[in-house]
């Protein structure tokens, strides 16, 4: 199996915009060039705004290209958590969100012509064992009652493979190539006036006089207003709040391709790409080039600044050992390559938005989760930016400038997750 530096989903472009040298001058100034970032600043295009998109390597590098691209309804956290911690209507405001993101995300493809094989066919949050079965009852109730389209369905029912018991099937969204997709975003970014700035790192922003600057390492912008889109990178400008995200490490694994006659004999007629409800998810889908890519299982933190690497080997292989455990009629089927990024998680578990300054907006619409709803935020702030009322899916993830707490996201934390997971499935084992 070769770990990969890249995506594992396409090719990089192959040609950069310029990288920025000298000094200049716009309305609006977005920082970070994934989805979100993206988004937001072909919004602010359409609305005639002069706005610099400024991006460290190439947009839509970073986990914007890298995820397992579902495009999801979840909101990265568990729903029956959820309930218990959330009043109802702040429940159903974020399912509404959420879905709507899922709506915006999917017009998107259409909107920009963007091939990258999306089969709408919604994901299943499966259960391998009996009491995630019983958890998936009561998530399948919590979403109902919040207005959610996802249902509980059985496993056969639902044609999903053995040992797959059921789960509850989300009424929206399915995959993509994220690497197609965001190279298709790019595309539209850079065609619509825009002016992109590639391998252009934010060093330094501040918010003062009225006026916002943004130093980087060969020049200047000066600029009316800011948004910042970095993710996992927020830590690197120190005018982002503190606490806003703790950087993780997630990874996946692409096999050599699978017959589909295989896949029909392990009882997977469905193809409905699945998580599952372990404390540290595991992520398995079907491509259109016909191999299983598969994900997530284990995680690692890290600090800024954040280095440009591969998987841990022995996360790979823990990946594969999964796989294998989870599909023994598959067991032969190779695994080719592995590759991975890094996201940013909030202290809140919960998609974040608000204000770092009076003229400097940020988001923070990952969490593991946030394929659509970064893109979505970074739509609706551009909108706030320009003077628009706050949106009422805004409002559901609405910050302000209220601090964060400390993340309690850490390695210690985290593994002690994945040894939680694994003596479960020891324990499912026994128990069969």
């Amino acid at each position: 199996m070769k770990l990969i530096h890249e995506t594992g989903w396409a090719e990089p472009p192959s040609t950069a915009e310029q990288h920025l040298t000298g000094d200049i001058d716009c309305e609006v100034v977005v920082i970070g060039g994934g989805g979100g970032g993206m988004s937001a600043a072909l919004r602010l295009a359409e609305k005639g705004v002069d706005v610099v998109l400024l991006e460290g390597q190439t947009l839509g590098w970073g986990a914007s290209s890298r995820n397992a691209g579902y495009i999801t309804n979840s909101i990265a956290a568990d729903p029956e958590m959820l309930g218990l911690m959330l009043k109802p209507e702040r429940l159903r405001n974020l399912y509404q969100f959420a879905e709507n993101a899922v709506h915006f995300a999917t017009d998107a493809i259409g909107h920009h012509g963007i091939d990258c094989g999306y089969q709408q066919e919604g994901i299943v949050m499966a259960a391998v064992s009996k009491g995630q079965l019983r958890h998936a009852r009561r998530n399948a109730k919590v979403m109902a009652d919040a207005g959610s389209s996802a249902k509980f369905v059985e496993g056969r029912e639902a044609g999903l493979p053995e040992g797959f018991l059921g789960g509850v099937r989300e009424g929206v969204g399915g995959t993509l190539n994220p690497g197609e997709f965001t190279l298709g975003l790019r595309a539209a970014t850079i065609a619509s006036g825009v002016r992109v700035y590639e391998h252009t790192p934010a060093l330094d922003l501040t918010d003062t006089c009225g006026e916002v600057r943004v130093k980087t390492p060969s020049g200047r912008v000066r600029a009316r207003k800011a948004l910042l889109t970095t993710n996992a990178y927020s830590a690197d400008l120190s005018s982002a709040p503190r606490n806003l995200a703790t950087p993780v490490w997630t990874s996946l694994v692409e096999t050599e391709p699978v017959a589909p006659e295989r896949l029909d004999d392990i009882g997977w007629t469905s193809r409905a790409p699945m998580v599952t409800l372990h404390m540290i998810l595991e992520s398995y889908r079907v491509t259109p080039r016909g191999t299983i890519v598969f994900g997530t299982r284990r995680l690692q933190t890290g600090r800024n600044p954040l280095p440009h690497r591969t998987p841990a080997p022995n996360v790979a292989d823990d990946l594969v050992r999964g796989f294998r455990e989870r599909f023994p009629g598959l067991r032969d089927i190779k695994p080719q390559k592995a590759w991975g990024g890094w996201i940013g998680m909030s202290s809140t578990w919960l998609p974040v938005v608000g204000e770092a300054s009076d003229n400097v907006l940020y988001s923070l619409a990952c969490n593991g989760h946030g394929f659509a709803q970064a893109q979505y935020v970074g739509h609706l702030l551009a909108d706030r930016i320009s003077g628009a009322p706050l949106h009422e899916d805004l409002a559901a993830i609405w910050h302000g400038r209220k601090g964060f707490s400390p993340s309690l996201v850490g390695g210690a934390v985290l593994h002690a997750a994945w040894l939680a997971d694994r003596a479960s499935d020891r324990l499912a084992a026994l128990t069969k």
